[in-house]
């Protein structure tokens, strides 16, 4: 592998693929709407911001303050909606969305990637074994890895055998030759 530092040819001797990651294995998908969550919470959390920020001066200039008690908790409390409500309900839609999902060929373990409550990565680490998939399709759930809900496309994965491995399709049939014959 040849890469170019400033018009010098520097050769790296590493012979690990770029997708790998030393500690979470083989990058096996990779979420193309990452990006947009990520700008999307961004968003909603500055708006939210913007506006603890900006209630105290509108408050002052538009002389809500003088008006009745009632007319005032009517007002925060609408804009309380508007500030917390939306930015919460985005993370809870969005906090299983996986942006990366690693694969450990010796330990079966995948490392799941995702957005956390203030916009950090968040890693989580299972089994192929933890994999539930649910009996009703959900919105927003393709899979339980333990208890937690993850979101993936199937059609990102590079390699469907990845895909057939993680949901456990791979398997042997669902009916074993054993249970027949009892």
């Amino acid at each position: 592998q040849v890469t170019s530092f400033q018009g010098v040819a520097v050769r790296s001797l590493s012979t690990s693929s770029p997708h790998d990651h030393p500690e979470h294995g083989r990058l096996v998908y990779k979420g193309n709407l990452a990006k947009a969550v990520l700008g999307v919470k961004f968003f909603s959390y500055s708006t939210s911001i913007f506006n603890l920020f900006m209630m105290p001066y509108i408050m002052l200039k538009s002389g809500i303050g003088v008006e009745s008690l009632l007319v005032q908790a009517a007002f925060y409390g609408l804009i309380g909606v508007f500030t917390f409500v939306t930015p919460i309900t985005l993370h809870i839609l969005t906090k299983g969305y996986v942006i990366r999902l690693y694969y450990k060929d010796d330990m079966d373990t995948y490392t799941a990637i995702t957005y956390n409550a203030i916009l950090a990565e968040k890693a989580t680490v299972f089994h192929q074994k933890d994999v539930k998939i649910p009996d009703i399709t959900k919105m927003f759930t393709t899979f339980y890895a333990k208890t937690k809900s993850m979101l993936v496309n199937p059609t990102l994965f590079p390699n469907p055998q990845d895909y057939n491995h993680l949901m456990g399709y791979d398997k042997s049939s669902f009916f074993k030759f054993e249970e027949l014959e009892e």
